[in-house]
């Protein structure tokens, strides 16, 4: 038998159906939210639970809601519907290569996990069964707090528009991330570096990577119109980026953090970089027509900006021949930062010329270096009282 909700407002039934032969009991209730507009007919919608006071409870809030005018009904939308509208139209301040990168970590990771579920039926403990399946599944912290970060912003969005009360990948807790060490190469390293890199083809653009601490995109984007030579200055505002899926097509876009900075550049940094508008003069007189006019500071010998992949496999043969072949073209930065802070260079200078958001960032990836120079200088200071204590 149905009875009557509150204020008459919806009823409440207990309904078995049979499925492959079985049968299925639970509680339905049914209420009006309204009348449609066109046709004038009233508008019902349905909750259904395992218990009568379970729906009973849902049914209270929903009227209570309609009372107040806050009710929205309840949508049919998955996550994994939400995701591909979210991607669609909600992104687009954002890097493509970064859009393509959200895109394939959905598709195949957060999809195949959370796609089916209703958006306003994920909670909090779903997700966090999501992430601790990863994290069982062999994926690194850094790897599951990257998913996690995409899963999170589409998510806040989806509050933003009213489809969900609240965030549920907010209270998660994520497995714990080891920082992986660092290995900027000692001044022995960087001697055999340089030595071996002399008459390389790309061995002005390791150099000047190498003192001035840029990122391989940011390098390999530098224009002319960033360059200062009589100043010594250079400018970082873009980076030059691979299009995934394009066949090789690169384009322009702003830094990791879209923000510009100065690098003032050691003399001895200055002089490669008028060694290689020399070089490309001569290139253009030598070549004459063939020669593009590119802008870029490092470029062949025909003035095309270079390819990423033929630099780091250059970078990595010159590596294995000084044996670090576990070197990254990445650790370069590392080297730079490394250099400038055992030079004397403060935290702060050395997290602007590098691009960091804070120097507290710096300190915290860096600390390790500052630590060993309190230690060196503790030292040093042991040998000035022995020695002035006979």
């Amino acid at each position: 038998m149905a009875r009557k909700a509150a204020a008459g407002t919806g009823t409440i039934r207990k309904k078995t159906i049979t499925r492959n032969g079985k049968e299925y009991t639970y509680w339905e209730a049914r209420y009006t939210t309204g009348r449609d507009p066109g046709t004038g007919k009233q508008i019902q919608r349905s909750i259904t639970g395992k218990t009568q006071k379970e729906v009973a409870q849902k049914l209270k809030a929903a009227t209570a809601a309609i009372d107040a005018g806050t009710y929205s009904a309840p949508s049919r939308m998955t996550v994994g519907q939400w995701l591909d509208i979210w991607t669609a139209e909600y992104l687009g301040a954002v890097k493509p290569r970064t859009v393509d990168l959200y895109k394939s970590v959905i598709r195949s990771r957060i999809k195949p996990g959370l796609g089916a579920v209703k958006l306003e039926s994920l909670t909090p403990h779903t997700v966090q069964s999501y992430y601790n399946g990863l994290s069982k599944e062999g994926l690194a912290p850094k790897t599951v707090k990257n998913i996690h970060g995409i899963l999170h912003k589409a998510l806040q969005q989806a509050v933003s528009n009213g489809y969900i009360k609240t965030n549920p990948a907010d209270s998660c807790i994520l497995p714990r991330a080891i920082r992986k060490e660092l290995k900027p190469l000692d001044e022995d390293m960087i001697t055999a570096f340089l030595k071996a890199i002399q008459g390389h083809q790309f061995g002005d653009l390791f150099t000047v990577t190498l003192f001035t601490g840029m990122r391989e995109g940011e390098a390999l984007g530098l224009l002319w119109d960033c360059v200062d030579l009589t100043k010594g200055t250079i400018t970082v505002d873009k980076q030059l980026q691979l299009i995934r899926g394009s066949g090789g097509q690169y384009q322009m876009v702003p830094t990791k953090n879209s923000k510009c900075r100065s690098i003032t550049l050691a003399a001895s940094v200055v002089k490669v970089l008028r060694d290689v508008k020399r070089k490309q003069l001569e290139n253009r007189l030598r070549y004459g027509p063939l020669w593009e006019d590119s802008g870029f500071v490092f470029t062949d010998e025909l003035g095309h900006h270079l390819s990423a992949s033929s630099v780091y496999k250059s970078f990595k043969k010159v590596m294995e021949q000084i044996g670090s072949p576990e070197t990254r073209f990445h650790d370069l930065r590392h080297s730079y930062a490394v250099a400038s802070i055992r030079s004397g260079n403060d935290i702060k200078t050395v997290q602007e010329n590098l691009g960091h958001a804070t120097a507290a960032f710096t300190l915290d990836v860096y600390g390790h270096v500052t630590e060993k120079m309190k230690q060196e200088s503790a030292a040093q200071l042991d040998q000035f009282i022995k020695a002035v204590n006979g």
